[in-house]
């Protein structure tokens, strides 16, 4: 299932590009009038392009139905192939940081409607940051709860819990005390900070990512998760981590 997660891309191309590669087939035969495969491989283009953008055939029903069909599937492809590309290139994922990177500093309103400093505890603690898509969604539930079972555990490493999502002050604060969470969770509501990181995002980069990045203390970022489907996972890699500082 990750596999795919991580390979949207790939998997949307070949699976669009099945019924496209089927309708084209159709309306070249069509356009070129013949029943042999060898058209489909053929370098000619200008009746296909006419036939397409056109109406040659006025009074052959199954040649407008095809065509709409071809031009439809040729559109949405085009439309994936743009998204892609834009997604790509996107700065956030091109000044993303990396292990050995130093923490960006950053302000964000906590849980409380408190100003929280980064700078603040930097050097202080080591520290676990995790960014998450949204309060009491399954995942990120399992994810959040599986960092306070665990509270102790990390204090006992010295290290500070903080929780980043795109939901507000309120949703955090009523999030927090449905499932009795023991640390900071942050509201960047202006995915400032997410951005600051460069969190990748999935599917079309229309879902917040799931990414933990651990920091040691003297600021320097040492490990980094990424997992959208291993919620927990997040937490058993934070400890790993910390265990070896």
């Amino acid at each position: 299932m990750e596999f795919i997660i991580n390979n949207i891309w790939l998997v949307l191309f070949v699976v669009w590009g099945l019924p496209l590669s089927y309708y084209r087939s159709k309306f070249r035969k069509m356009i070129y009038q013949t029943d042999s495969w060898v058209i489909n491989i053929k370098p000619v283009f200008w009746k296909e392009i006419k036939g397409l953008f056109g109406n040659i055939y006025p009074d052959d029903m199954k040649y407008k139905k095809f065509r709409n069909f071809y031009l439809f599937y040729l559109v949405i492809y085009f439309v994936l192939f743009l998204s892609y590309l834009n997604y790509n290139t996107n700065p956030q994922e091109m000044e993303k940081l990396s292990i050995g990177s130093k923490v960006p500093a950053f302000e964000l309103q906590d849980q409380f409607g408190h100003l929280f400093k980064l700078d603040s505890v930097l050097g202080k603690k080591n520290l676990v940051i995790y960014f998450y898509p949204k309060d009491d969604s399954p995942g990120c539930t399992k994810e959040a709860c599986s960092f306070r079972d665990q509270f102790e555990v990390f204090e006992e490493a010295d290290a500070m819990i903080i929780g980043i999502s795109s939901q507000s002050v309120e949703s955090h604060l009523a999030f927090a005390q449905k499932h009795r969470l023991n640390y900071t969770l942050l509201s960047d509501t202006e995915k400032k900070v997410e951005k600051l990181f460069g969190v990748p995002r999935s599917f079309f980069g229309l879902l917040p990512g799931r990414v933990t990045y651990i920091i040691n203390k003297q600021g320097n970022i040492v490990y980094m998760f990424n997992s959208q489907i291993q919620a927990e996972k997040h937490v058993d890699e934070a400890l790993r981590i910390l265990q070896n500082l």
